[in-house]
């Protein structure tokens, strides 16, 4: 038996390294020659110490130098001395270059491209590649644009799957990657892709959790929800507030059905700021936030959207006097 361990780099590179249980995640980051830190390998420096924020393990020995107990509950981990009972996500508090390692590539073909609105395209890569990919939903990949030097970072909206992941891409007026997409590209056609990347991606629900999107920002919850299925279900309750300026813009919404459908806890709201809009629900995201969902507090937000969307949040979060258990959020800036 072997477990997942996903190493986070301060950078934002992830990598995944397989794990026995009767071995410690530094030696096996060692044998896939991942260089995280370490010096002593006997819990006594403190020089790995790192962040554990999902998964269970088993510690080894080590001394109060080396780790506290008050760092310890807070998360901490030493890898010297980790030895997983799961999969397990680790924050390792270093880059990905001096751990000498770096960000996988992938080449992938293009299995389908649809315009499902005028603001919107969906991107679907696939190949022998992807087999091995692996990613934290929520993540995002660089995707080179065919026919230049040049990439644009976009979010998985969907898990790997037969060796297929799915992109939502906004459509820019003049767009080096939407124009792409809608002008030339075809089935069969090559594109490269590396990652995954980032610290946006879904930890374990622990407490309720309100996912808040605007626009293409809906991509990243589209997989985490993904993942959601995979595991079961959820204990706790999952609410989803998805904006947009019109309703044309209003895209996946058969997805978010049979999620509701396959997940018992999960609800969604549609909010859309057009006076023009046939939604019950007008306006901006942050005047649907009902107080039930933030709990008090005791809850777990998730925001991804354009800045103007991230600022309004954390403020209507200060005027209502809410500080929740953890905010994590992703801003994006459309691209040409």
């Amino acid at each position: 038996m072997t477990y997942q361990i996903a190493l986070n780099f301060e950078d934002g590179v992830t990598r995944f390294i397989d794990c026995k249980p009767t071995e410690t995640v530094a030696d096996a980051a060692y044998r896939q020659k991942i260089n995280v830190p370490i010096d002593c390998r006997d819990g006594a420096c403190g020089a790995c110490k790192s962040s554990c924020e999902s998964g269970s393990f088993k510690m080894g020995e080590y001394i109060e130098d080396a780790m506290s107990q008050a760092e310890f509950e807070s998360g901490h981990v030493l890898t010297c001395q980790m030895y997983p009972k799961s999969d397990c996500v680790v924050r390792i508090p270093a880059s990905s270059d001096v751990c000498k390692t770096k960000q996988a590539n992938f080449e992938a073909s293009i299995s389908e491209v649809r315009q499902l609105s005028e603001s919107t395209i969906s991107l679907t890569l696939q190949g022998p590649a992807l087999e091995k990919l692996s990613f934290l939903p929520g993540q995002y990949a660089n995707l080179n644009v065919p026919g230049s030097a040049l990439h644009r970072a976009y979010s998985f909206s969907s898990m790997p799957k037969d060796g297929c992941v799915s992109f939502l891409i906004r459509n820019v007026p003049g767009g080096l990657m939407s124009g792409f997409l809608r002008e030339q590209a075809k089935p069969g056609a090559s594109m490269s892709m590396a990652g995954p990347l980032g610290s946006f991606y879904l930890r374990e629900i622990k407490r309720p959790v309100l996912m808040l999107a605007g626009g293409t920002g809906l991509a990243p919850f589209l997989a985490m929800l993904d993942k959601v299925v995979a595991a079961g279900g959820s204990a706790h309750a999952i609410h989803l507030i998805y904006g947009v300026n019109t309703d044309t813009d209003l895209v996946e919404l058969d997805k978010l059905a049979a999620f509701a459908a396959a997940i018992p806890n999960f609800s969604y709201a549609l909010v859309v700021v057009s006076e023009d809009s046939k939604q019950p629900k007008k306006g901006y995201v942050t005047q649907h936030i009902e107080p039930a969902q933030l709990n008090d507090g005791d809850v777990d937000i998730y925001l991804c959207g354009p800045p103007p969307m991230v600022e309004a949040v954390a403020q209507n979060l200060r005027e209502r006097a809410i500080q929740p258990a953890s905010f994590h959020y992703e801003k994006f800036a459309a691209s040409v």
